[in-house]
């Protein structure tokens, strides 16, 4: 019975010996070809400016190419679904946020996928929001905005608002919005920013909660659509020229961002991560891509340990769901 328990004992040693060094062998070959970059919108919006701001220091890192995918759909959930029936080796990189992995699986019964299915390597920064209106809406405030929906909902011609598709996080402002002001609003949703942006200036839909990029200063300025604010709690230096959510009257706590990172499968080897993990962080401390973000707007975000970064999607998820559930957003 001892010489069965020590050879029993041993085998088991010798596996983990040979895991290990599976692993130690794995960590060093990745990666050994190009690695793609999912980003789950068409090109032209601030999710592809900010993974072209990213792949080429990361392929520098990785010694290898980095390929930006576009592929939109679904509120993001096409892209994520593509990530998720690719192999579990770290070659293929989803670039999103709560959006895509937490909100879509919640608001498209065609989404099959849980957000627990994927694990976040790094985050790459926050979105400012931003609230804008038509060029010839006639209104000049979030305030002015509040009393011009709430007087064309009593003539039944209530106001739109654009999105990147049912249950992203664009909607579910909307939506918030509307259940906070108690004013009917009617959803539009679109397959991407660059769609909904193109509608927004050709007057076809009123106003769009949409993450905030440098484009939207030179459109304000050509007159082709109003910031009415920004969803921040104060007015920011880098763009003071726009009101705070927090100075209007009737929905001043509307304050909100959102964060993008970098995610893989949740079964990708621990090595695999680690090395992708090593490689963003050094990517997002570039000098180069911290310009870059902060060019486009953006809070340029602290790299974290991979440890914290397991508990803020997590953290991240329980939140999202929260919000789907006070404006019982159910399943189409």
């Amino acid at each position: 019975m001892q010489h069965l328990k020590r050879t029993i004992l041993k085998a088991a040693g010798g596996l983990l010996a040979s895991l290990a060094l599976a692993g130690a062998a794995m960590a060093q070959a990745f990666p050994a070809k190009p690695v793609n970059l999912m980003v789950p919108y068409p090109a032209g919006g601030l999710s592809d400016v900010i993974a072209r701001l990213v792949n080429a220091p990361l392929a520098k890192q990785l010694n290898q190419p980095v390929i930006v995918e576009n592929l939109g759909g679904a509120s993001g959930a096409i892209a994520a679904q593509k990530v998720l029936s690719a192999p579990s080796d770290g070659y293929y990189l989803f670039q999103g946020s709560p959006n895509e992995l937490i909100l879509s699986p919640l608001a498209n019964a065609a989404v099959k996928f849980k957000s627990e299915e994927f694990r976040l390597v790094q985050i790459v920064g926050a979105a400012q929001i931003a609230f804008l209106a038509r060029k010839d809406l006639p209104v000049n405030s979030v305030d002015e905005f509040v009393d011009y929906a709430r007087k064309m909902a009593k003539e039944g011609k209530p106001v739109t608002y654009a999105s990147v598709g049912p249950g992203s996080f664009y909607h579910l402002l909307g939506e918030h919005l509307s259940k906070v002001t108690g004013i009917p609003m009617t959803h539009v949703p679109y397959k991407g920013a660059a769609p909904a942006n193109q509608d927004l200036i050709g007057g076809q839909v009123d106003i769009y909660l949409a993450p905030f990029g440098k484009m939207y200063i030179d459109l304000a300025k050509d007159g082709k659509l109003k910031v009415l604010a920004m969803l921040n709690n104060e007015r920011l230096e880098s763009i003071k020229q726009f009101p705070a959510i927090s100075e209007s009257k009737q929905v001043k706590n509307f304050a909100f961002t959102i964060w993008t990172g970098y995610f893989v499968r949740k079964d990708t080897p621990e090595p695999v991560v680690q090395t992708l993990h090593k490689a963003l962080t050094e990517t997002l401390n570039d000098p180069g891509v911290h310009a870059g973000l902060e060019a486009n707007s953006l809070l340029v975000a602290k790299p974290m340990p991979l440890a914290e970064l397991n508990k803020t999607y997590a953290d991240g998820t329980a939140q999202f769901r929260a919000i789907a559930k006070s404006i019982n957003l159910q399943p189409q």
